[in-house]
């Protein structure tokens, strides 16, 4: 509300006090015209509705009641830095509320998914999950997630949702079911030289392939960064066509899906091992790439290679590289499921994680992540970016990628 023309006529009538009763209605009236602004500052300051948030009784009871509780974690496992990040994550949360955080590592969260698909809401011994893609489409779909997270935790109000897309998960509505957590940006770490920009196509891809026989691969699908590397080919060869941010109909698979098989069909037998293996994960190429077995490795993180450099694990001759047509970008989120044993404490290291200590100490770190708070925003950090694809072309991509490599 602003100070309309009424409202300053009505101060311009009020005559100086002469007692301390007149001062003190002039203060109350000055404070009636000054509370809107305040309203409205608070509304745009996300610090100040986290804390307003904090100090609800709702999220002190909270607190109180996660004392003492262990949160069994699901997580990927295949990442030092983010595995070191965890460790200190968890000695905070047990410093600072008392609760002891246990990192269940997975190779793949879907191993989780399956889990909870079996339990179908019944008392689960996953606490937390770090989720998103397909994998919250399905537990989203089927009942298996607690809701109203952003409500519940208090520092959801510093996401930075009026910088990042953070309101939809592959295409699929959050809902409150989940709670973004950090950003990915697919790249790739390139020996300089291989390529002649900071941007790569497909064509340039396959020739960089030729002058390289036998050094170029990309980790094997269902992995999710070769999935990614599938998905990023995809939209350049098609010229990114609007029916891959929808749901993927037969018609639309049928005249897409083409275009990626054809292409690897060329690709394959001038890579590693000619197309017959291929990395297990990002880590093992990241591996191939430090002894110089391979000329790239791809990553979900725009900040790994500077991390891996100044660590002296990659050398100053590797250099970073993306699509032309922008980094697949994504969000990854955190859920807890229905049937969670100890869903307080969940919430409370989600709040934690989302935390500017928290936030800050993930990006600085040796992980790098990019933030997705306002307070730590940090646009210097992060590429040009690509829509992701709708959650459905993902197992269609995998499954038919399998069915034609994967033998």
């Amino acid at each position: 509300m602003w100070l309309t023309s009424k409202s300053a006529k009505t101060l311009g009538a009020v005559k100086r006090p002469t007692n301390a009763s007149g001062l003190l209605t002039l203060c109350f009236l000055s404070l009636l015209v000054l509370l809107p602004f305040a309203e409205v500052n608070a509304q745009d300051n996300p610090s100040s509705e986290a804390s307003k948030r904090a100090n609800s009784q709702q999220w002190q009871q909270t607190l109180a009641s996660a004392q003492g509780e262990t949160v069994y974690f699901y997580a990927w496992g295949g990442s030092k830095p983010v595995n070191d990040y965890l460790r200190w994550a968890a000695k905070e949360v047990a410093r600072r509320y008392k609760i002891r955080l246990r990192h269940v590592k997975v190779a793949d969260i879907s191993e989780a998914v399956s889990r909870l698909k079996v339990e179908n809401g019944r008392n689960s011994a996953i606490d937390l999950l770090w989720i998103n893609g397909e994998n919250f489409n399905f537990l989203k779909s089927q009942h298996l997630l607690l809701g109203d997270l952003w409500q519940q935790i208090p520092n959801s109000a510093l996401l930075a949702t009026k910088k990042l897309s953070l309101h939809s998960d592959f295409g699929v509505p959050m809902d409150g079911f989940e709670v973004p957590w950090g950003v990915g940006q697919f790249n790739v770490m390139a020996n300089k030289g291989l390529f002649d920009h900071e941007t790569l196509t497909p064509e340039t891809l396959l020739n960089a392939a030729k002058q390289n026989p036998g050094r170029i691969s990309y980790p094997r699908p269902p992995e999710f960064h070769g999935t990614t590397f599938l998905k990023q080919l995809l939209v350049a060869l098609s010229h990114d066509d609007k029916r891959l941010y929808e749901s993927a109909t037969p018609t639309a698979q049928n005249e897409l899906l083409p275009l990626l098989w054809n292409y690897l069909d060329r690709l394959h037998p001038l890579t590693w091992q000619q197309g017959k293996a291929f990395p297990s994960s990002n880590t093992e190429q990241l591996s191939l790439l430090q002894q110089h077995q391979l000329a790239l490795a791809v990553s979900f993180n725009p900040n790994q290679l500077a991390k891996e450099q100044s660590e002296k694990r990659i050398p100053d001759s590797v250099e970073r590289v993306y699509f032309a047509q922008g980094a697949i970008t994504n969000s990854h989120n955190l859920a807890v499921p229905k049937g969670a044993q100890n869903p307080d404490g969940a919430k409370v290291v989600i709040n934690f994680l989302l935390s500017e200590l928290a936030q800050r100490q993930k990006l600085k770190g040796n992980w790098g992540d990019p933030s997705v708070i306002t307070p730590v925003l940090d646009n210097a950090s992060t590429l040009p970016a690509q829509q992701e694809l709708h959650s459905s072309w993902q197992q269609i991509i995998e499954d038919s990628w399998q069915q034609k490599y994967g033998a």
